[in-house]
């Protein structure tokens, strides 16, 4: 059987489960162009292998691709269409995951002037619009995907609420954004109806020139050089320089941040800060909250005032 139909056979029954699988279908299609779109009996483990390493020096991707590919053939091994699986039967030593980066102020007002770069190459509204896709990334927490995923009629601009729809764990949730992310998507969603709507309320917040959503990989891609351009490096110690996805994290470690500061009774509201970012349990929240310096001595205080505060009881 050829490998493309198999493909469409497995995607087809994980969407009858509920699942999205937007990014494993693309890697899929692009494991089928590089297999030449052979039968799925002829994909050799040569040719595998060489797929999995991708170019350049081995990452974490190589584990994404080997999740997908080996759920992939233990469905077409399950139904009869391969005999056997030619996945590797050990695995590389890989480099150590990415270090969640935390973005300074001055680093997001960086990043956010440097949007301006945008307007080489692309449509007039293209910076402003990716420079509202920042702010509403830190403003609200959001994954990439979820805010790629809205339409106009998610965002409740009087009531300041945004509708997320088919999470990661396929929950919708509402998130509240605070009064300046709000001004700011008033004056974006203004110039947003300027452009095509061909779906009306249910065309998408941020759009291509043929009114499409905007894709992730462009997206990320555009980040690098909005990022270089802000003057914002590889990290001492890290191979690698920070992701858009940081911004998800910077968000959550800014806010504990400021409830430390505040004297809010932080374990007490961390359930309600993984509610609002999305998360199944408390313990996902946890892993964002990288020990910045910042954190530290926001923590450092808190503890300073509590232990004065113990002295003087006793």
């Amino acid at each position: 059987m050829m490998l493309t139909h198999v493909v469409d056979a497995y995607l087809a029954k994980q969407r009858s489960l509920g699942a999205r699988f937007e990014s494993a279908e693309v890697l899929l299609r692009r494991f089928c162009r590089a297999m030449s779109n052979r039968d799925i009996g002829e994909v050799t483990p040569e040719a595998v292998a060489e797929f999995l390493q991708g170019k350049g020096s081995l990452s974490a991707t190589w584990m994404l691709r080997y999740r997908v590919l080996s759920g992939f053939y233990r469905f077409a091994i399950s139904r009869g269409y391969a005999a056997s699986s030619p996945l590797p039967t050990t695995f590389p030593k890989l480099p150590p995951q990415q270090t969640p980066y935390v973005f300074s102020t001055e680093e997001l007002r960086r990043l956010l002037d440097a949007t301006s770069i945008l307007k080489v190459g692309h449509r007039p509204h293209v910076p402003t619009m990716y420079r509202t896709l920042l702010l509403l990334l830190y403003g609200s927490g959001m994954r990439i995907g979820e805010a790629l995923r809205l339409v106009l009629q998610d965002v409740d601009l009087t009531d300041q609420i945004i509708t997320v729809r088919d999470t990661k764990f396929f929950k919708t949730r509402l998130v509240p954004i605070g009064p300046k992310l709000n001004q700011e998507l008033v004056e974006y969603v203004e110039r947003r109806r300027r452009l095509p709507l061909p779906r009306g309320e249910e065309s998408p917040l941020f759009t291509t020139r043929g009114s499409r959503p905007w894709h992730y990989v462009r997206v990320i891609s555009w980040f690098q050089h909005v990022r270089r351009a802000a003057g914002i490096g590889c990290p001492v110690g890290e191979p690698r320089p920070p992701r858009l996805h940081d911004i998800r994290h910077t968000a959550a470690v800014h806010r504990v941040i400021a409830w430390y500061r505040s004297g809010q009774e932080v374990q007490r509201l961390l359930p309600q800060l993984a509610t609002y970012l999305g998360h199944i349990d408390i313990r996902s929240t946890q892993r964002y909250l990288q020990m910045t310096p910042d954190l530290l001595q926001a923590a450092s205080e808190r503890f300073a005032l509590y232990a004065m505060e113990a002295d003087h009881e006793g």
